[in-house]
C-alpha cells in the first residue's frame, strides 16, 4: 500500500471513531435526562389528568380539584363538571369562577352547597334533576353574573338571588307563580327566560327589572299580559298562553322594544283596542294561530309581520298605509296571511303601492 492510500485509510478510521463516540455520547445523555418538554402532549391534561401527574402543575388555592371534575391548569378559574353522572353537588374550590355542572342528574343544593363558591360569576346547572335550592344557597355570591337553571324540576325562583345577575334561565321547570319578592332588587338582570312553565300568575314582579331587555314568559298559562312590564325591553316573548285581550296603550310606553311575539293565544279583534301595534320602533310582531278576523293597523316602520292561521277575511292596505304616495309607503320586507280566508284575488290593486319593499307576501 502506497504512503498516500495509507494516510487516506487513517483518516477515514480517524472518522468512523469520532461519529461513534458522538452517537454513544448522544444516547447516554438520552438516558441520563428526562423526557424532553417538547415530547409531552399540551393538552394531555384533558385526557386524564390525575393519572399522568399533571395535576400536580394545577392550582390548588382554595382547595384541590374534585377527582370526578376537570380544573384545567391553562384556565384555573374554571372547573368542568359537566355530564359525569353526579346525583350530589362536588366540593368547590374557592378561586372557581366559573362552574360547569349541566347534564348531571343533580337533584339538590343544599345551603352549604356552594358556601365555598364565593367567587362564582357563572353558575351553569341546566339539565339535571333539581327540586329545591336551599333558602341561603346563593346568598354568599356577590359577583355572579349568570344562572343556567333550565330543564329541571323547580316549582319556585330560588330565593336570595343574587343582585350582580345578569341572566336568568330558568325556563322548561314547574313553576307556577312569581311573586314580587321573587326578583326583588334584581336591577341589574337583562335577560330572563320563563318559558315553558306553568306560570299562571305573574303579579306586579317584574316591576323592578329596571336593566331588563330579554323577557321570554311564553308557554305558560297566562290569561293576562302581566303588568308593570319593564319599559328598557328589547324582546317580549308572549307566545303560547291563553292570552285574549290586550291593555290599553299596550306598547305605547316602550321607546326600544323592536320583536313582539304573541302567537298561540286566543286574541279576537274585540280583545285589542285600536292602534295597539300603530308604534314606531317595532321591527316584527308576530300574532299568528289567533282568532284574528280583521289586519290590525300597524305602523309603516315595521318590517316582519306574521298573521297566518287566524280568521281574516279581507285585505285591508289601510291596515298598512293611511296615505300613499312615493314618499308614503310601508315598510314592510315580510308579510304572512297564509292559513286565513283571503285569496290572491281579495288584495287590492293599490296594495303594490303600499308594500313596495315586500319581498315576501304569503296568502
Amino acid at each position: 500500500m502506497g504512503l498516500a492510500s495509507e494516510e487516506m485509510y487513517t483518516d477515514c478510521n480517524a472518522s468512523r471513531v469520532t461519529v461513534t463516540m458522538h452517537v454513544v455520547c448522544v444516547l447516554l445523555l438520552a438516558a441520563l435526562l428526562p423526557a424532553p418538554l417538547y415530547a409531552q402532549d399540551p393538552f394531555a391534561w384533558l385526557y386524564g389528568p390525575r393519572s399522568r401527574g399533571y395535576h400536580a402543575q394545577a392550582d390548588t388555592t382554595g382547595g384541590d380539584c374534585p377527582e370526578e371534575c376537570d380544573c384545567p391548569p391553562t384556565f384555573p378559574v374554571a372547573m368542568y363538571c359537566e355530564g359525569r353522572g353526579l346525583t350530589a353537588m362536588p366540593s368547590i374550590p374557592s378561586r372557581i369562577k366559573y362552574l360547569y355542572l349541566q347534564s348531571n342528574a343533580i337533584t339538590t343544593v343544599s345551603d352549604s352547597s356552594l358556601a365555598n363558591a364565593t367567587n362564582l360569576v357563572w353558575l351553569m346547572m341546566h339539565h339535571n334533576q333539581l327540586t329545591s335550592i336551599g333558602s341561603k344557597a346563593l346568598l354568599r355570591m356577590p359577583g355572579l353574573e349568570r344562572l343556567y337553571l333550565q330543564h329541571n324540576n323547580l316549582t319556585r325562583i330560588p330565593p336570595n338571588l343574587p343582585r350582580s345577575l345578569r341572566d336568568l334561565r330558568i325556563n322548561h321547570n314547574h313553576i307556577d307563580k312569581v311573586a314580587p319578592a321573587d326578583l326583588e332588587g334584581m336591577d341589574n338582570l337583562t335577560i330572563l327566560y320563563l318559558n315553558d312553565n306553568a306560570v299562571t300568575d305573574m303579579e306586579t314582579s317584574l316591576k323592578g327589572l329596571t336593566s331588563l331587555t330579554l323577557l321570554d314568559i311564553s308557554g305558560n298559562k297566562l290569561n293576562k299580559v302581566p303588568e308593570a312590564l319593564p319599559e328598557h325591553l328589547h324582546q317580549l316573548y308572549l307566545e303560547a298562553n291563553s292570552i285574549d285581550s290586550l291593555p290599553e296603550g299596550f306598547l305605547g310606553r316602550f321607546t326600544q322594544l323592536q320583536y313582539v311575539r304573541m302567537s298561540h293565544n286566543q286574541l279576537t279583534d274585540r280583545g285589542i283596542p285600536p292602534n295597539t301595534f300603530n308604534v314606531t320602533g317595532l321591527v316584527e310582531l308576530d300574532l299568528s294561530f289567533n282568532k284574528l278576523e280583521r289586519i290590525p293597523p300597524v305602523s309603516t316602520t315595521l318590517q316582519h309581520l306574521y298573521l297566518q292561521a287566524n280568521q281574516i277575511k279581507e285585505f285591508t292596505v289601510g291596515s298598512f298605509c293611511s296615505v300613499m304616495d312615493v314618499t308614503n309607503f310601508s315598510k314592510l320586507q315580510t308579510l304572512r296571511l297564509d292559513g286565513n280566508e283571503i285569496s290572491p284575488q281579495d288584495v287590492p290593486s293599490d296594495s303594490s303601492l303600499c308594500l313596495r319593499m315586500a319581498s315576501t307576501i304569503e296568502l
